[in-house]
């Protein structure tokens, strides 16, 4: 069990770290290439319409082949695209080109290593188990933040993204080779169908909650700055609200083995409570209060972004067929979410104010709560026999 969750850890973190690296090293990265926050915000965007676009077909391949080959796979071509960037990334173009074709493979890992998960884990320790593999996520922001002071301040952001190709690079050899051969592994039948339309409204709660998280991500650094934060201490408060994260997510997930209590409902719960966090960010801008800040950036990333672990292992569970496609769907929720979070806050931000920017994150954490809760009543429905699913309704529709 545990070499399963490391290495489905550390593939996570790999995939999530192009991304996340773009905007912790957003203030060096913009000095050295020139370009503006909306511009910033179109590449970090880029990346997660990159992993739209292909969460959903590749969940169908990670089904057919198998997780631990797409795994291996994703990594490689992630360890290949973060040295391009620290190499070659000239121009914004290069590098915006470069994170769209990372997005790519991210929006592929994720599924997979969700099947990698369902089939490898006992179900009464799935909880934690995804709750440590999504703590690869903010874990990946938490690295980017330590990366300010201890590598892009010191010898360069260059640096930082070639030290991640190494991480990412050495992920490969670890993931294990598959147990079953790929001549097989085709001829076998068929993933279960899903029931549709509750993975609908769970895509769109995970969108909304990612517009917030990711808008949140790509500007705290340069939010940081403008409160009184130095540079290198703007970079550790991006990585304390990675750390609450990861804390958050794994202590959720053992909680979630150990309980009764409607994954869902705690989902929604949470990200209600991540709304305050905004608004205390919102606040801070207003009075310049670095301490309403800190604590802003801890309740945003760490309760309101601390349930992605919970709400797979929810979903999972409630599609035990098909997990793969069903997560495959939701994802592209969550990474449309992460399109336009960056877009809209970056623009919010420079042609109004960075308060404003952070209302709208909050307002969209709550529509993300109540989407959540409309597809927990929809599974709470019976699946059979209505129009909108792929095939016929999942025998696993409960979570």
């Amino acid at each position: 069990m545990s070499r399963a969750l490391l290495v489905a850890l550390l593939v996570a973190t790999a995939a999530a770290l192009p991304g996340f690296l773009a905007g912790t090293l957003a203030v060096q990265i913009r000095a050295s290439l020139r370009f503006g926050t909306a511009a910033l915000g179109v590449s970090v965007a880029g990346f997660y319409l990159g992993a739209a676009i292909s969460s959903v077909p590749a969940s169908w391949v990670a089904e057919r082949i198998g997780g631990l080959r797409v795994m291996r796979l994703t990594t490689f071509g992630v360890a290949v695209l973060l040295a391009c960037m620290g190499a070659f990334a000239r121009s914004w173009w290069l590098l915006t080109a470069l994170l769209a074709c990372a997005g790519v493979l991210s929006g592929s890992a994720a599924p997979a290593t969700n099947l990698f998960l369902a089939r490898r884990i006992p179900a009464a320790h799935q909880g934690a188990a995804f709750g440590i593999k999504q703590a690869a996520v903010p874990f990946a922001n938490l690295l980017g933040g330590v990366a300010v002071p201890a590598v892009a301040l010191t010898v360069g952001w260059r640096w930082a993204f070639g030290l991640a190709a190494l991480l990412a690079a050495g992920t490969v050899a670890f993931v294990p080779a598959p147990r079953v051969p790929l001549a097989r592994r085709r001829g076998q039948t068929a993933p279960g169908p899903v029931w549709l339309p509750p993975l609908v409204f769970f895509a769109a709660g995970l969108g909304l909650g990612m517009f917030a998280a990711s808008g949140l991500t790509a500007f705290a650094v340069l939010a940081a700055t403008q409160v009184g934060f130095g540079k290198s201490a703007a970079g550790l408060l991006a990585a304390l609200g990675g750390a609450a994260a990861v804390a958050a997510r794994i202590s959720v997930g053992f909680y979630a083995d150990r309980s009764r209590r409607d994954r869902f409902a705690v989902v929604a719960s949470m990200i209600i409570i991540g709304t305050a966090g905004f608004a205390a960010l919102a606040a801070s801008m207003r009075t310049e209060s670095r301490w309403l800040f800190t604590a802003g950036i801890v309740l945003a990333l760490g309760v309101g972004w601390g349930w992605n672990g919970l709400f797979n292992y929810a979903v999972v569970a409630s599609y035990r067929d098909a997990p793969a496609r069903a997560t495959g769907i939701t994802q592209v929720g969550g990474r449309l979410g992460g399109v336009f979070g960056p877009l809209a806050v970056g623009l919010v931000a420079q042609q109004v104010s960075y308060p404003a920017a952070w209302l709208l994150a909050g307002v969209a954490t709550l529509a993300a709560a109540g989407s959540v809760l409309a597809g927990r009543r929809l599974l709470r429905v019976s699946a059979r026999g209505r129009p909108g699913t792929i095939g016929q309704a999942s025998s696993s529709r409960g979570p």
